[in-house]
C-alpha cells in the first residue's frame, strides 16, 4: 500500500515515547508453533548471524540480530535478506528509506505470505508489501523466509510462495538507555533512541519505547526521504507458559520519488536522468477560448512523492490450560493511509462525473475565466486507506509423540481506495501532499475521483497440523492442511475515467491446502527432509476495477470478462543440513508448478495497476548455503542458488491471437544468484567483506529485453570502546555499499508481455521500466547505553 506524510513527528518524538512509556503502551513478541527452535539457537555464532541451525521439515532461512546489528541502521527487510540463495532482493536507493523489491524462488513479493509478530502485512488488495513502513531495524530480532511450503497457521489467502517473517525483539531484563546516531553521504542522518525499563517490582513486567528519524537526499534528482517512527511494547509474563506480549508499531514518512526508467530513457538521457526540478507552469486564463494543459514528462520532482503512515497493534497471549495444552490468541489492528505515483492530471473541465447518469459531461471551471472549455493540470494520486482488525486462535495439544496444532484465524479489511483532485499553483505545489484537504467538488457536490472504490475483504481459514516424532526423534513427520476463504465485496462508485453507473461485485475465493514434511536424522550433525504443499493466492481487488479489461459493465450490471481465476501452486523441498559445531551446511532442491499464475504491477508514471494470467508455470532448482563458527576471528558464509523458470504455455493477448511465450522464462527470476560474506574479529573489533552476484533476468514474458547480471561488493565493520563512567558499550559501526560504483538495473514490472512488435502476431507493445542501483555510499554509527 503506498502512502504519504505530513510533517508532524520530528522533535515531538521523544516527548511522545515518554508519554507511551509512562502510560504502558503495548509491546508484543509474537512466535508461531515452529519457532521456540529459531528463539533457542538465535545466540549461535554459526555464520555469523546470516545462518542458524534448523530442524523443520521443510526448507527455512533465518538471519538473527546479530547480523542485523551489521547492517546499515536505515536499512529495511528486504536489504536484510540479500545474502540468502534463494532471494532476489535491492533497495531503490542505498539507505533503503525509499522501499525495494523482492522475489523469492522466482516468485514476486505480492504472492509471498509477510508478517510481523505474527500478524498479517501484505496489502489487503493487491497483496504488495512495503519493507521500509514495518519496524525499525534495530528492533528486530530475526528474520525468517519459509521458501516453499507456507506455515499450516499463517494468516494468508495471498501466498503461493512461503513466508516471510519479522519477529521484533523483547523488552531488556534490566533498565537501558540506547541511544544510536547515523550519519552519511547525500546528508543522510538517523536518530534512534530507545528505552528499557527492565523488570518491575512485580518480576513480570517489563517494557520499552523506541523513537526515531531519519531522512536522506535522493541519489539523484531533487528531493529527499524522511521517516519519523515509533515503537512500543510491554511484556507480562507469570511463567514461560503463561504470558502477554504486546506491541505498537508506527510509521510515518514522505518520500519523494526516484524516476525509474525505460532502456531507451537510460540510453537516450543517461543513467541519472530523474523528474524535472521546475513546474512549467499553467496557460494564461482566457474566458471563451480554450487552454489546454498537458501532464509534464518528466513530471515535476515534488507531485512525484510518496506520503504515507500505518500503524500496527497486536498482543499475543498465551495460557497453560493443563500440562499437555496450550492456548495462544493473537488480536490485531492493521491501519494504513496514504498515497503514491506521480500526483499530476490534465483534467477536462467539461469531464465530470454525474453519478445519476454514470455519464463524464458535467463541467467545473478549473481556472476561473468563466467558461469550461479547458483542460487544467491538477495534483490527482491513489489514495488508500485502510483499517484492518483480525484474530488467530490455537490450541497446541502434546499427547506421547504427537505435537497436534489446530486454529482458526479471521480478519475483515476495509479497504477504500480513492482519487481525489486539488488544485495546482503555478509553482507546482496543491494545498495538501496528503490530497484530503482542498479537494475539488463536481457540480453536484462530491468530490472529483479518478477512481472510487470500497473494497471489504473478509478472510477466515481454519488449520490443522500434526507433527510426528518417532524413533527418538530421528524421523519426524509433519501432517497439515489449512483452508483459507476471502470474500471480494467490491463496490465502484463511478469516476472521472469511466463513463458507468455505480456497480457492485461480490466473488468469494476458497480452496482446502495440504501440506506434508518429513526430517530424518542420519546422525547427531546430519539429516534429509522432504516437503510437499499446495500454496494458493486469491486475484487482487483492483481486478474488480479494471473497466474494459478485466470487468465489462453492462445495463449497470457487471461481470468479469473471463474468469478471474486464483492463482495456485505446488511446491515440493528435498534437501540435506549437516550441522556440527563447527560448521552447518544445507543443499535443497527444489520444484515449483503454478497454476493460472498471476502477473500484477502498479504503475507509478500512468497510475494504472494491471493482471495478467500467465497460465502454468514451472520453477525448478537448487540451493546452497554453508556457514561456520569463527576459527582464530575467521568465520564466513556463502550461498549459490540455481532456478529454472519456464511459462508452458503461449499467453492469449487478445482474440485468437497467442504470444510466443511457451518455453520462455518468467521476469525477474534470475537463474544464478550467489552470495559471500567473509568476516574477521579480534576482540572488540570485526570487519568483513560482502559480495552479492545477481544473474541476467529477463524483462518480458516473451524475453525480447533483459537485464544484464551485475555483482556488487560492500564492506562493514566496528569497535567496540570500553566503557566508560556512564556510558557503556560505546560502539562505532561503518558501512560501505557498491564499493565498485557499479550501474545495475531491476525490472519493476512483472506483466509486461512484450517489448517489441512480433511479426504477424501484435504490433503493440508494452514498456519496462527499472529500478537502478546506487551509487556508492558510506554511512557510520555511533551507539551508546546508559
Amino acid at each position: 500500500m503506498q502512502f504519504i506524510q505530513q510533517p508532524k513527528l520530528r522533535l515531538s518524538m521523544i516527548a511522545v515515547a515518554c508519554q507511551l512509556a509512562c502510560f504502558g503502551i503495548s509491546t508484543a513478541h509474537a512466535q508461531s508453533a515452529d519457532e521456540a527452535t529459531k528463539v533457542v539457537i538465535t545466540a549461535k555464532k554459526t555464520g555469523m548471524g546470516l545462518m542458524v541451525t534448523e530442524d523443520a521439515p521443510k526448507a527455512r532461512s533465518t538471519i538473527t540480530a546479530e547480523e542485523l546489528e551489521k547492517q546499515r541502521p536505515t536499512g529495511n527487510a528486504y536489504e536484510a535478506l540479500e545474502m540468502l540463495p534463494a532471494v532476489n532482493s535491492y533497495n531503490y536507493d542505498a539507505t533503503g528509506l525509499f522501499g525495494g523489491g523482492l522475489t523469492l524462488r522466482g516468485f514476486n513479493s505480492d504472492q509471498i505470505g509477510a508478517t510481523i509478530n505474527g500478524v498479517p502485512v501484505n496489502d489487503s488488495g493487491s497483496f504488495a508489501i512495503y519493507p521500509q513502513e514495518y519496524v525499525d531495524q534495530e528492533n528486530t530480532c530475526s528474520q525468517t523466509v519459509t521458501q516453499g511450503s507456507t506455515d499450516a497457521d499463517s494468516p494468508q489467502v495471498g501466498a503461493t510462495g512461503g513466508n516471510f517473517g519479522i519477529n521484533t525483539c523483547n523488552p531488556e531484563d534490566k533498565h537501558r538507555l540506547r541511544m544510536m546516531q547515523t550519519i552519511g553521504q547525500l546528508n543522510m542522518k538517523k536518530t534512534f533512541v530507545r528505552v528499557d525499563t527492565g523488570l518491575f517490582s512485580d518480576k513480570r513486567t517489563k517494557m520499552f519505547v523506541s523513537a526515531s528519524h531519519a531522512e536522506a537526499d535522493k541519489w539523484k534528482g531533487k528531493g529527499g526521504a524522511k521517516r519519523d517512527h515509533i515503537d512500543a511494547g510491554i511484556n507480562y509474563d507469570w511463567d514461560r507458559f503463561n504470558y502477554i506480549h504486546a506491541t505498537l508499531l508506527y510509521n510515518e514518512a514522505m518520500n519523494n520519488n526516484i524516476n525509474n526508467l525505460t532502456l531507451s530513457e537510460i540510453n537516450k538521457n543517461g543513467y541519472y536522468f530523474d523528474y524535472a526540478d521546475t513546474f512549467k507552469g499553467h496557460l494564461k486564463p482566457v474566458k471563451g477560448v480554450e487552454q489546454k494543459e498537458s501532464t509534464q514528462s518528466p513530471a515535476f520532482y515534488k507531485l512525484g512523492i510518496n506520503p504515507f503512515k500505518n500503524a500496527i497493534a497486536s498482543a499475543t497471549a498465551k495460557f497453560r490450560l493443563n500440562e499437555n495444552l496450550d492456548l495462544k490468541v493473537l488480536p490485531y489492528i492493521w491501519y494504513g493511509y496514504g498515497n503514491g505515483g506521480v500526483q499530476q492530471r490534465a483534467q477536462s473541465e467539461k469531464g465530470f462525473y454525474d453519478a445519476t447518469t454514470g455519464l463524464r459531461n458535467s463541467g467545473v471551471d478549473l481556472n476561473g475565466d468563466g467558461d469550461t472549455l479547458d483542460t487544467i493540470l491538477v495534483a490527482n494520486a491513489s489514495v488508500t486507506k485502510t483499517f484492518r482488525p483480525g484474530v488467530t486462535a490455537s490450541l497446541n495439544w502434546v499427547s506421547g509423540n504427537h505435537d497436534v496444532l489446530g486454529g482458526f484465524w479471521y480478519e475483515r479489511a476495509r479497504h477504500q481506495q480513492t482519487g481525489p483532485m486539488l488544485a495546482l499553483s503555478n509553482d507546482g505545489i496543491s494545498q495538501d501532499p496528503w490530497l484530503q484537504n482542498g479537494q475539488i467538488l463536481r457540480p453536484d457536490g462530491t468530490p472529483a475521483q479518478s477512481r472510487n472504490w470500497m473494497s471489504i475483504s473478509t478472510a477466515y481459514q481454519f488449520f490443522l497440523q500434526d507433527t510426528i516424532s518417532l524413533n527418538d526423534d530421528k524421523l519426524k513427520i509433519n501432517i497439515g492442511v489449512r483452508s483459507p476463504n476471502v470474500k471480494r465485496d467490491f463496490t465502484n462508485y463511478g469516476d472521472e475515467n469511466n463513463n458507468v453507473k455505480p456497480y457492485n461485485l461480490i466473488k468469494k475465493y476458497n480452496t482446502l491446502l495440504p501440506q506434508l514434511g518429513a526430517r530424518y536424522r542420519i546422525t547427531n550433525d546430519d539429516q534429509v527432509f522432504i516437503s510437499v504443499a499446495k500454496n494458493v493466492k486469491a486475484p487482487p481487488n483492483f481486478v474488480f476495477g479494471n473497466i474494459g479489461t478485466s470487468v465489462k459493465v453492462v445495463n449497470g450490471v457487471a461481470n468479469f470478462v473471463g474468469d478471474v481465476k486464483q492463482e495456485s501452486s505446488w511446491n515440493t523441498d528435498i534437501g540435506y543440513r549437516h550441522q556440527d559445531d563447527k560448521f552447518i551446511a544445507s543443499v535443497t532442491a527444489f520444484f515449483v508448478d503454478f497454476k493460472d499464475r498471476q502477473a500484477t504491477t502498479f504503475d507509478p508514471i500512468t497510475q494504472a495497476s494491471s493482471y495478467t494470467n500467465v497460465g502454468r508455470v514451472t520453477n525448478k532448482g537448487l540451493e546452497f548455503e554453508i556457514g561456520n563458527t569463527p576459527i582464530n576471528g575467521w568465520a564466513m558464509y556463502g550461498s549459490l542458488g540455481f532456478n529454472n523458470s519456464k511459462i508452458k504455455d503461449d499467453m492469449l493477448s487478445a482474440t485468437n491471437v497467442y504470444l510466443p511465450t511457451a518455453g520462455k522464462e518468467m521476469i525477474n527470476t534470475p537463474k544464478k544468484k550467489a552470495g559471500l560474506s567473509i568476516e574477521y574479529q579480534n576482540g572488540s573489533f570485526w570487519t568483513r567483506v560482502k559480495a552479492r552476484a545477481t544473474g541476467q533476468q529477463q524483462a518480458s514474458m516473451v524475453n525480447d529485453e533483459t537485464a544484464p547480471g551485475y555483482t556488487t561488493f560492500g564492506i562493514d565493520g566496528g569497535y567496540t570502546f570500553a566503557n566508560f563512567g556512564y556510558i557503556k558499550r560505546p560502539k562505532l559501526t561503518f558501512n560501505l555499499s557498491n564499493i565498485t560504483d557499479k550501474q545495475y538495473r531491476n525490472p519493476s514490472s512483472t506483466t509486461v508481455k512484450n517489448t517489441q512488435p512480433i511479426a504477424g502476431v501484435t504490433t503493440s507493445v508494452d514498456t519496462q521500466r527499472y529500478y537502478l542501483g546506487a551509487p556508492r555510499f558510506v554511512s557510520v554509527t555511533l551507539s551508546i547505553d546508559i
